[in-house]
């Protein structure tokens, strides 16, 4: 199967999306052509395992026809194009405290019709304007 292209022509003139993947330096990953095969990805992912204990360096391990990968902390950086700066524990379902940051910033401008924000609420697509939707969905799927 063919990589995940989107048309770039045709998106940037309808959504504001396509500026948004700019910004933050993803459009790479919407321009994939290369080639990849759907089935050793999802057996990629069924397999996927955490190796590490829970005081270790971060490291996870699959297996794809019987070949074991093994991706630790520096492999992934290096994959992702991001430091490796070392151990950063992060809680799930809790935002992150960064000074002159608060989460009804954000919530504000996902839920623009939503009086009653605040940091603990239910995220749900459905309510997302168009852009934030599609932007989600191409993301996660």
């Amino acid at each position: 199967m063919r990589g995940r292209n989107i048309d770039l022509d045709f998106c940037s003139s309808e959504f504001f999306f396509v500026s948004w993947l700019d910004d933050l330096h993803l459009l790479p990953l919407v321009q994939i052509q290369d080639p990849f095969y759907i089935k050793l990805v999802k057996e990629f992912y069924m397999n996927l395992r955490i190796i590490s204990s829970p005081n270790e360096e971060f490291a996870l391990s699959a297996s794809v026809k019987g070949q074991r990968i093994n991706l630790d902390a520096r492999i992934l950086a290096s994959i992702l194009h991001i430091p490796h700066t070392g151990l950063y524990i992060f809680e799930h379902k809790k935002w992150p405290e960064v000074e002159g940051f608060h989460p009804n910033q954000i919530l504000s401008i996902l839920y623009p019709n939503d009086p009653n924000i605040h940091p603990n609420m239910v995220l749900t697509t459905n309510r997302l304007s168009v852009d934030h939707r599609l932007l989600h969905h191409h993301i996660v799927h």
